[in-house]
């Protein structure tokens, strides 16, 4: 509880602006017992992506001075509300206006203890992900690239280091939401393996391995797979040694957008 008080005595303290400003804040008038109940909320709603202490997993770190996607305040507590249009963030439902201020108040202090960086050396993980790593044939990274994979020009902003490990040493257990491998077989024996770009009632969109794309109506095919528990994209658990790996980790976390 001492953190959570030296946190309430950070967020309330008056900013540059206005008095009258900071003194109709919602979090201006937070308790202790409240932030705490915005960490129990935090926990139960956010921590399944953002990790336990909001130190990043399936979802970004939130222990940072500033978040990328928020700006202030006021957008924060719409995020958490509403989540982020065309990001993997979902709104957060059944959520009061006094909870969620609370959910703000607990991230916002999450500040004042950032994440360490991840172990390893950023530059010599660039260096594995251009060569042996073998990565830029199915991934993208700041427009260099080929695109059967995720692009990862941001990734550093929407994983946390251990969930980046584990997509390496674990593919298809770390499949990013909505990446699906897809096997569809026409009607004269012929097959194609790849990964779903689009798909409604009446067609699907692929890509396959090898960066060709493909259209079907599903009414012409006579078999369409969807293959949920698989990644096209190898363990890389014993082709880098654990210090590689760290090295690897390290350079992807990095990867935060910036050209």
């Amino acid at each position: 509880m001492g953190g959570l008080l030296v946190c309430v005595a950070l967020l309330t303290q008056a900013p540059t602006g206005s008095p009258a400003a900071a003194a109709e804040s919602p979090l201006a008038r937070l308790t202790a017992d409240e932030l705490a109940q915005g960490r129990q909320l935090f926990r139960a709603r956010c921590a399944l992506c953002h990790g336990y202490d909001g130190t990043g997993g399936r979802g970004s770190s939130l222990a940072q001075p500033r978040l990328r996607r928020v700006g202030d305040d006021a957008s924060l507590f719409d995020a958490i509300r509403n989540g982020i249009p065309g990001t993997e963030m979902p709104s957060v439902w059944a959520l009061s206006d006094a909870e969620t201020w609370r959910i703000v108040g607990y991230v916002r202090s999450l500040a004042q203890n950032p994440s360490p960086p991840a172990k390893g050396d950023a530059e010599r993980g660039r260096a594995l992900y251009e060569g042996k790593g073998g990565c830029p044939a199915c991934h993208v990274v700041a427009g260099k690239g080929e695109a059967s994979g995720p692009e990862l020009s941001d990734i550093g902003l929407r994983r946390g280091p251990a969930h980046l490990r584990e997509a390496l040493e674990h593919p298809a257990a770390a499949r990013p939401d909505g990446f699906l491998v897809v096997r569809v077989r026409a009607r004269d024996g012929s097959e194609v393996v790849g990964t779903r770009l689009n798909e409604d009632t009446f067609t699907i969109q692929l890509r396959d391995f090898e960066g060709r794309f493909h259209s079907f109506r599903k009414a012409e095919l006579a078999e369409l797979e969807k293959q949920r528990d698989v990644s096209p994209m190898p363990s890389y658990a014993g082709v880098l040694t654990p210090a590689e790996l760290d090295d690897l980790v390290a350079y992807m976390a990095a990867l935060r957008g910036q050209p």
